[in-house]
């Protein structure tokens, strides 16, 4: 499936692709935090027909309902047109500093300017988690950020 990615200044970014039925679907990640569900009209893939407001909470359920798994590899798709964009998988080594630690304890975002956008654990991921998310050792943390922000986020997660 080829996944349209298009920055929205000032916005955030659309990300959508084409449904047998001949129409576009996807969704709209504010930079705010809030995503859109968006179908385009039949006759105007660039018009939308729907849209539906979904809360962080709301778009990762919908996520893994729609199977989250792939959410890891469609990631890396999407943000590899978006220059400065990149995701990066790190592991929570057994026993390391973060096993059994919650996100906000990283403070990665803080520290590195990279969000982690899920957690990988035992095949399942865990889309958008909450600060309060304990990790625990063999989890996969997908995160976004710039090369920079990457490197820290390698620095932070393997040694803190």
């Amino acid at each position: 499936m080829n996944v349209e990615v298009t920055p929205l200044p000032g916005i955030g970014t659309r990300q959508d692709f084409m449904i047998r039925a001949g129409r576009r679907m996807g969704v709209i990640t504010y930079r705010d935090g809030r995503f859109e569900l968006i179908i385009s009209k039949e006759e105007d893939a660039d018009a939308c027909s729907a849209s539906i407001a979904l809360t962080p909470a709301e778009a990762g359920t919908l996520a893994s309902l729609l199977g989250a798994p792939g959410l890891v590899a469609h990631l890396e798709h999407q943000h590899k047109d978006v220059a400065g964009i990149t995701t990066r998988q790190f592991p929570i080594v057994p026993g390391s500093r973060y096993d059994g630690e919650t996100l906000a304890a990283t403070e990665l975002r803080t520290r590195t300017g990279a969000s982690v956008v899920a957690v990988v654990r035992s095949g399942n991921a865990h889309p958008s988690p909450r600060p309060d998310f304990v990790f625990e050792g063999g989890d996969l943390v997908v995160v976004v950020g710039t090369s920079e922000g990457l490197a820290s986020t390698a620095d932070v997660l393997g040694g803190g």
